[in-house]
């Protein structure tokens, strides 16, 4: 039974290699992306394809998957906004995804991400590294007794919460769902632009769908406090980049980390260090001082690696 990999890294072969000791499958690594340029490359009768945040799989691509004998598309990720789900059901594809990797691995990559832009620890080991031991420009501020903003609260935006309210923050939360728990924890739920208005930290963490395509807009920025810190360890469209650049231009957004960008999958998991980026948005981005870019690794722990189904 053939399983073939697409936007394969090499931390990927190491731990399914692992776990496939226990069952044999066939196995095919490919580095590059699934997407129209590839598919027709796909085996007769491969069993299921592996894939991850930035593959496309257009109805194109899961037609000819279908016309290959494919059974299963196995996402290694919880979103599924880059797949075309209706076209799969119709053709008997069957579709999985990571609902619950350790949530706590992204939830704390936000906290990772907060604390950073807050108290610069990033400028302040450079500054270190080369014998500078000055503290000009290196100012924060308090998390305790701050309103902190989630956008869903799923089980990401859940530790997200739990994590804010041991720092002695205030959390309000917007989400379709209310999470009975959190609010028994002392979660204030809102509105999304209730949330959004009251919070000093704005903190995204729903899924990419249709109805929430940048999300973040200058109407929504307009809403936000005047030197906000607004984070996003979700997907990258939920920002329409332009715009916050604009607000970050104008002062009125104090701090941005993303760890997602929504041109992401021409640049993310790629080194690039030796070639001329033609991403003048992303470019743009990473010139800010208050600006904190990661590669999409919030996923990126041991944990979420090795963990099994039950």
């Amino acid at each position: 039974m053939k399983i073939i990999f697409f936007s394969a890294k090499p931390y990927d072969i190491q731990f399914f290699d692992s776990h496939n000791q226990a069952f044999g499958f066939e196995m095919e690594y490919l580095e590059t992306h699934l997407g129209p340029h590839i598919v027709k490359a796909v085996d007769e009768q491969t069993f299921a394809v592996c894939v991850f945040v930035n593959d496309k799989l257009t109805t194109e691509v899961i037609e000819t998957l279908a016309l290959k004998g494919v059974k299963v598309i196995a996402l290694r990720c919880a979103g599924f906004n880059n797949l075309q789900l209706e076209t799969a059901r119709k053709l008997g594809i069957r579709v999985c995804r990571v609902p619950a990797y350790s949530p706590e691995a992204v939830a704390e990559h936000t906290v990772a991400m907060l604390l950073t832009l807050n108290r610069k620890t990033h400028k302040a080991y450079n500054r270190v590294r080369e014998q500078n031991f000055s503290l000009n420009g290196l100012l924060g501020f308090n998390l305790h007794k701050k309103t902190v903003g989630v956008i869903g609260t799923g089980k990401i935006g859940k530790a997200f919460c739990k994590i804010m309210l041991g720092f002695g923050c205030k959390v309000m939360a917007f989400d379709p769902v209310i999470d009975q728990n959190l609010l028994a924890a002392g979660i204030q739920y809102g509105t999304l632009e209730e949330t959004i208005s009251s919070a000093d930290i704005v903190s995204l963490h729903c899924p990419l769908t249709a109805d929430n395509h940048h999300l973040v807009n200058t109407k929504i920025i307009g809403l936000m406090k005047k030197g906000v810190t607004l984070l996003n360890t979700s997907r990258g469209g939920l920002i329409k980049t332009e715009d916050v650049i604009d607000a970050l231009k104008a002062g009125h957004i104090g701090y941005l980390g993303i760890d997602v960008y929504e041109q992401e999958e021409k640049l993310f998991f790629k080194d690039l260090s030796g070639s001329i980026i033609e991403d003048d948005t992303i470019q743009r981005l990473t010139s800010f001082p208050n600006v904190l870019v990661t590669g999409h690794q919030a996923f990126l722990q041991k944990k979420r690696l090795t963990r099994l189904p039950k």
